[in-house]
This record gives C-alpha cells, sequence and structure tokens, in this order.
C-alpha cells in the first residue's frame, strides 16, 4: 500500500500519526483515503475547488511533483510526502 507522510502542522486530523498507509492508485486517491480515515485532512492539502493549497508541495518517492500531477499513479510500495510551506513573523 502507498505510504502518506504527514507533515507536523497537519497531523491533528491523523491525531499525530505521521504517516498512513493507505489505497489508492493515485496521489489524489490516497489523500481522499486518509480523509475517509481522518476527516479534515484533505482540506489543509486542497481548496474548495480540489486544486493543492499554494503553500503545499507533493513529493511521490522523493522527487517533486508538479501542482497538476495529484493525479499520478502511485504503487503500494510508494511514498507521498506532503510539505506545508510554514509562515512566520
Amino acid at each position: 500500500m502507498p505510504e502518506i507522510r504527514v507533515p507536523p502542522p497537519y497531523r491533528g486530523p491523523t491525531q499525530g500519526l505521521a504517516t498512513v498507509e493507505v489505497q489508492g492508485s493515485t496521489v489524489r486517491e490516497c489523500i481522499a483515503a486518509v480523509e475517509a480515515r481522518h476527516p479534515g485532512f484533505a482540506a489543509q492539502v486542497f481548496d474548495s475547488g480540489g486544486q493543492l493549497h499554494g503553500y503545499v508541495t507533493l513529493f511521490v518517492n522523493g522527487e517533486e511533483i508538479g501542482r497538476d500531477a495529484v493525479d499520478s499513479a502511485v504503487g503500494a510500495g510508494d511514498v507521498v510526502e506532503i510539505l506545508a510551506a510554514i509562515a512566520g513573523g
């Protein structure tokens, strides 16, 4: 199963889990699978129109994917990592 790596700021819905194994054949399906188990998770990654938030970057197996590649295929051993840019003042 693909694994989603959850950044610390996004672990509220996952109740502190840093990784979640899910079933899904695309990056988007995997994030939706995390949402199904942990409501509120997907809203941190996608806006109301289903597009990536501007401050979110996704990686598959350590390689950054384009903002238009959320429907890219993933396999059983793949790792999807979410990077959330955090601004401070």
